[in-house]
């Protein structure tokens, strides 16, 4: 029976990782970080034959609940975030400030010193800035071709890998956002084999540097990764309230409560869990 809700709940992990690749201003990397998945996804992939066959099963359900919710959220994400954007990211911040005392947790886990807590600042302050700077860098429309989707699929690794960014609002400054999603809809081999392949070279040439990181610099890593979480978070708060009346603003403070209730208790159920990881 424990067997059978651990496999049900790395799913549920999976389509929450899968949303960080469609949804504007959400992390795959920070989400797989909060859920405790993402050093076990880093050894996995820094070391391909390494108890490949257990790794192969314990991510079996990841993967297909990560495709199951990219495939879900393309119907639709374009949708809900254009009618309901306000309430849909505040329910997204509270899912990730519910979960964030559980990866402070995880950060000291082998301890936290002074050196830790300011390289969580200086990483707070720059992501901060890549992402508020991120836009003018990527600003503009780019030509879908193989070249571009392969950069797209670069974006979407590095969001897994590094924790904290969000490959969708770099593809949607690219203007390519609409026609990934449009392409995840219908299955477009022209959009995801392009996507795979960037995704795939990224990882391989990156996942062994972050591995060796994680090894030599536990502490800091995560407590670089914790400062970069917060700046993401802090990056998706909605600003956009043109024409709310007051129930609309007790309907965000209710999705912030939802979501927070929710993160809270999936980070409850992750330590209930933990053995299995």
């Amino acid at each position: 029976m424990k067997k059978t809700i651990d496999w049900i709940w790395r799913f549920v992990k999976g389509m929450f990782i899968g949303s960080g690749f469609i949804l504007p201003g959400v992390s795959g990397g920070a989400l797989a970080a909060i859920f405790g998945l993402y050093e076990r996804i880093i050894r996995f992939l820094a070391n391909i034959t390494k108890d490949f066959v257990e790794n192969i099963i314990f991510f079996i359900p990841v993967g297909l609940g990560a495709l199951f919710g990219i495939v879900i959220l393309s119907f639709g994400v374009s949708h809900v975030l254009e009618n309901y954007e306000t309430y849909v990211m505040w329910f997204f911040v509270g899912c990730i400030v519910g979960m964030i005392p559980s990866l402070w947790k995880e950060a000291s886990q082998e301890g936290r010193n002074q050196s830790d807590l300011i390289v969580m600042v200086l990483s707070f302050i720059a992501a901060l800035c890549l992402l508020i700077f991120g836009q003018s860098w990527f600003g503009g429309q780019l030509s879908a071709n193989f070249f571009t989707w392969m950069i797209a699929g670069a974006l979407i690794a590095l969001g897994v890998l590094i924790p904290g960014l969000s490959p969708s609002n770099f593809i949607l400054y690219m203007g390519m956002y609409k026609l990934m999603s449009d392409g995840f809809k219908s299955l477009d081999l022209t959009v995801i084999i392009p996507i795979g392949v960037g995704g795939l070279l990224t990882i391989l040439l990156l996942s062994k540097l972050i591995e060796r990181i994680f090894d030599r610099y536990y502490a800091k890593f995560f407590h670089f990764i914790f400062g970069v979480v917060l700046a993401s978070t802090f990056m998706i708060i909605p600003t956009e309230y043109t024409s709310f009346q007051l129930s609309g603003y007790a309907i965000c403070g209710l999705m912030l409560l939802l979501g927070s209730a929710l993160g809270w208790w999936m980070a409850r159920l992750e330590e209930k869990y933990k053995k299995f990881n």
